[in-house]
């Protein structure tokens, strides 16, 4: 957050201190008063953006200067400094570089216009002495390279006395005035770059100054026409400020590659239609977390060559952490072995907040395949499923991945003994930020765990009890160490309720601040009692204001800082035993919630699930936009309801192209795709030996605030939707990160679970699930089946999932089978016929360890969803 403070003092009787010969060039005449201005908010009038600072304390301005102290005895004048970022520069271009500087008691000070990130290359600097009483300070001088992000650093470190330095008036004149930015925006047909599902909506938009309906045209590869009709015109709309108009091609419905959309003289991108078009983005996607990892090295093998890299903070030099990594100063008196888990972002640290939503929807990935229909028990999310080194082990990939960071979730707990024993250290990051790029075996800075926090700590409760139940049938012991994880960390929550995580602990790493945590303890409540039924976690989901609240909101319906729609979605959707008209309140709260982003995307030219208006357009919007496609498509596995899906498929629309900029956000997805992502690993823009982000990678997106330098000297007065650039700089605009990608990777495998996305039939059999009797180890049920349709049934198999560890030890009247959690009975010889209207029961005994036995709410009959009752 910037703070804007008017100025109330000018700096006056200023010493100059003019300076020629720079050390990047020779002395130049003076540059003409009337050169553009490069720097932004050089007087600090308005606050301290975009200005940084690392190895100092909080950035200030006071009296109209931006100010900040530096601790003694720091070692180098670079260990403490104050810059800017995005600074243009053009090769032979004569510049003045002035500022005015002070400090207090007095000390040496460097600026440098340098490259920005490694080898640092220097293009002009100038030394000066500050003392109390402001000196002006001023230099000319010739570049010697273009470079569009240059970097202004004050090197204000190495004094053995402790110093407060301020600087106003900072200006750098020259060069020229950066020429309107016009994005490429290629053909003015906007359509899913991907392509369609064949019974799924297919529409496009048309940028256009037509006010009336215009024909349009559906061409095969081969350029024969195949469909047309005519455009509705939509005027101006508010997130594009572009006057357009929508094609609705849905009535076809034919398979094939290489279609083309014309109209108004515009021919768009190819697309396909196809029922396969997914499968691949959600191994992509899920991917990406391999790529992320932190504390092994990535194997070549699984991801491509380009990717392979030595494993990163292991405490090999350069490396100073993570298997022994010490608190900030006066945080605690004790290291902890936090390594392993993913870098979170862009940079090389790893949040638990940001963690635990990740792993959250992740791990929800996986139980969506016990309640949903369309995901055939999970036969695609399986093991040896995605490229990991732990396939082959008869444990789901994507469990996998979640448990690579959920070992470091746990090993961030503070240990018993210890002050706040129980609690969450919020994050862990290097001391000061590091440059662009850096690869994470390459990282000399020292890392430190920073103070707990109730909202990390709530995280890990939450998410370690979603472990407890999933882990279950694969790894008993990691689960039971999961379930005593989140015990104790709810605990130790609710005895230290208002810890919060410091706005201004921001250097080196993301603050991820939230002074609100009501929303954590409904969500770590509620996945306790799903995992233990333990009735004082359901009396705390049930005692909390969010329980019967809206917790699904316009512009996102969840993120880190909001996590109560996650609770109410695993509610909803999770077996358990609420009462039939808790149930039926809880589920209708979600479909009430996707009737809302439904009405939404009607009323958005563009089709997305959430509003026009400049504050839905924020720093990593893509991702609130897909967590509203996931309320849909949860409205949809617990209605069965198309139109939920239908909502679900046309918000990834905008993902791949039927947007303003005509812009497939996610790496290697249709034929314009970001792919210069803001990230230290995969620098490929800024070194050509570097990869680009991998396949199935989802940039951040449109962000009205341009919150960073680069994005707002570039994009100054943008529409909404068009404040994006696919550039390494814009941090505010493209940046990667693992909450992002779990959202993509849910709705892939969503998507992908759709297939045709036919219409939705009805049931033709009906289950009756009776449990007869239930003991601390153990259970007896019997089951019905009954054939509801018009034909017979000539053999079957009924398939559901338990929620946690039980496991069936006899059976009788059918054949059954267990592999983890998910049941198969199937018929004997002598009752696989069921006529129209016929019945058969079976039985079976269970085991388990004293977890909760909820009927499953998914019954298949060969595949096919049966009433359950």
């Amino acid at each position: 957050m910037t703070r804007s403070r008017r100025r109330l003092v000018a700096l006056a009787a200023a010493t100059t201190l003019a300076l020629t010969g720079a050390t990047a060039g020779p002395a130049r005449a003076e540059v003409p008063p009337d050169a553009p201005e490069q720097l932004r908010n050089g007087d600090f009038s308005a606050g301290v953006s975009p200005w940084f600072s690392y190895g100092t304390g909080e950035l200030g301005v006071i009296d109209g200067r931006l100010c900040t102290s530096v601790a003694a005895g720091t070692a180098n004048p670079w260990d403490a400094g104050i810059g800017q970022d995005a600074v243009p520069l053009i090769a032979g271009a004569e510049y003045e570089l002035s500022f005015d500087v002070s400090a207090t008691p007095g000390a040496p000070l460097k600026a440098v216009l340098q490259l920005g990130s490694a080898p640092y290359t220097t293009y002009a600097s100038v030394d000066a002495t500050a003392t109390g009483a402001a000196k002006h300070v001023t230099t000319t001088f010739t570049a010697p390279a273009d470079n569009a992000g240059a970097q202004l650093i004050f090197q204000i470190g190495g004094s053995a006395q402790a110093q407060t330095f301020c600087l106003d008036n900072v200006s750098l004149r020259g060069g020229e005035a950066a020429p309107p930015y016009e994005p490429d925006t290629g053909p003015r047909v906007r359509v899913n770059q991907v392509g369609y599902l064949p019974g799924g909506p297919k529409h496009a938009t048309v940028v256009t100054e037509a006010t009336e309906a215009l024909p349009w045209q559906l061409k095969s590869a081969a350029g024969t026409v195949v469909a047309s009709g005519r455009t509705t015109p939509r005027g101006v709309d508010d997130a594009s400020a572009q006057n357009v108009q929508t094609v609705d091609f849905s009535a076809y419905r034919t398979p094939g590659t290489g279609y083309t959309l014309t109209v108004d003289g515009e021919t768009s991108h190819p697309f396909d239609i196809s029922g396969t078009l997914y499968d691949r983005l959600r191994a992509d996607s899920l991917q990406f977390f391999y790529a992320q990892r932190s504390g092994i090295a990535i194997d070549g093998d699984l991801i491509g060559d380009e990717y392979a890299r030595p494993a990163g903070h292991l405490d090999v030099a350069p490396n100073k952490g993570d298997t022994n990594v010490p608190c900030q100063p006066g945080v605690c008196d004790y290291k902890l072995d936090v390594r392993g888990g993913w870098y979170d972002a862009g940079d090389h640290g790893k949040y638990v907040v940001n963690g635990g939503i990740a792993t959250y929807q992740l791990l929800n990935t996986f139980e969506r395949t016990k309640t949903a229909e369309t995901a055939d028990g999970g036969a695609a999310l399986g093991d040896a499923t995605l490229r990991v080194p732990e396939r082959g082990n008869d444990v789901p990939d994507v469990l996998d991945e979640a448990r690579w960071e959920l070992d470091f979730l746990l090993r961030m707990q503070v240990p018993a003994g210890k002050p706040l024993a129980g609690m969450v250290h919020h994050k862990i990051h290097d001391q000061n930020w590091t440059g662009l790029p850096l690869a994470p075996q390459d990282d000399p800075q020292v890392r430190e765990l920073h103070p707990p926090s109730t909202a990390a700590t709530l995280n890990l409760a939450a998410v370690a009890a979603q472990c407890a139940r999933l882990f279950a049938p694969y790894d008993a012991a990691f689960a039971t160490r999961c379930g005593t994880a989140a015990k104790t960390a709810y605990a130790a929550a609710k005895a230290h309720p208002a810890i919060y995580a410091s706005a201004s602990d921001g250097t080196g790493g993301g603050a991820y601040e939230d002074n609100n945590v009501t929303d954590e303890f409904y969500w770590a409540a509620a996945e306790l009692w799903l995992s233990t039924g333990d009735k004082a976690y359901l009396a705390d989901v049930t005692g909390s204001p969010l329980h019967t609240a809206d917790v699904f909101t316009p512009n996102g319906a969840f993120g880190w800082q909001s996590v109560a729609a996650l609770g109410r979605l695993d509610l909803a959707t999770v077996p358990n035993t609420l009462p039939a008209a808790e149930k039926t309140r809880i589920r209708a709260s979600v479909t009430a919630a996707a009737d809302r982003y439904l009405a939404t995307i009607g009323d958005q030219a563009y089709g997305l699930p959430f509003p026009g208006t400049a504050d839905a357009y924020v720093w990593g919007s893509n991702s609130n936009l897909v967590n509203n496609a996931i309320v849909l498509a949860t409205a949809f596995d617990l209605s069965r309801d198309a139109k939920y899906r239908d909502g679900a498929v046309q918000s990834a629309d905008y993902l791949f192209g039927r947007n303003a900029l005509n812009m497939s956000y996610v790496t290697g997805w249709g034929e314009q795709n970001a792919h210069n992502q803001h990230s230290r690993i995969f620098g490929h823009q800024l070194n050509p030996d570097l990869p680009t982000p991998p396949a199935g990678s989802l940039a951040g997106g449109p962000n009205a605030a341009l919150q960073d330098p680069y994005a707002a000297n570039l994009l100054a007065g943008c529409a909404p939707m068009s404040c994006y650039v696919d550039d390494i700089n814009s941090y505010s605009t493209n940046e990667v990160a693992i909450n992002w990608n779990s959202a993509l990777a849910w709705l892939a495998s969503f998507l992908a679970d759709q297939g045709d996305a036919a219409a939705v039939p009805a049931p033709t059999c009906a289950v009756t699930y009776t449990t007869h009797g239930s003991w601390p180890s153990g259970f007896t049920t019997q089951v019905t089946v009954r054939n509801t349709g018009t034909s017979a049934v000539n053999g079957w198999s009924l398939r559901w999932a338990f929620t946690a560890d039980q496991k069936v030890s006899q059976s009788w009247s059918a054949q059954v089978d267990q592999t983890g959690a998910t049941v198969t009975a199937k018929n004997l010889p002598w009752n696989a016929k069921l006529a129209p209207g016929a019945s058969t029961t079976f039985g079976l005994n269970g085991t388990g360890s004293g977890a909760p036995n909820p009927n499953p709410t998914l019954i298949t009959l060969n595949g096919k969803a049966c009433t359950v009752s």
